[in-house]
């Protein structure tokens, strides 16, 4: 498959999956529900895992190996956290994440929804 195509397929599933964090977790709300704002915060999300999440993981390193990777669930939340900030505050998208537990959680469901949507696409893809 295409490098772009993947691409766009994770932008989508990324998006759909902090549509589901929005519906899901009670500290993270969007001002209109618009596939926009989803697409938007989705490229955000993807730059923020891109730039800032392997520094992170670099720098926290001992605590990752002390937690037995545990502590990633808090880098993820960290790395929501910080992209809802530059998207309300740099881009102007509503998608808005109050305090540190909804953003862990909400790291936690758009994980969990990104990882079941990969899992349906690899079984897809092995039968044909």
């Amino acid at each position: 498959m295409n490098q772009g195509i993947k691409l766009v397929i994770r932008w989508v599933v990324s998006g759909l999956a902090l549509f589901a964090a929005a519906m899901v977790v009670p500290g993270i709300h969007v001002e209109k529900n618009s596939w926009t704002l989803f697409a938007v915060m989705a490229i955000i999300l993807s730059l923020v895992n891109a730039i800032v999440r392997p520094l992170l993981k670099l720098l926290s390193c001992p605590l990752v190996i002390l937690t037995l990777g545990l502590f990633l669930l808090v880098i993820n939340g960290l790395t929501l956290w910080l992209a809802s900030y530059i998207a309300v505050n740099w881009f102007h998208v509503g998608f808005y994440v109050h305090g540190f537990w909804a953003a862990f959680l909400g790291a936690l469901v758009v994980s969990i929804v990104s990882m079941a949507f990969h899992v349906m696409v690899k079984e897809e893809g092995r039968g044909q």
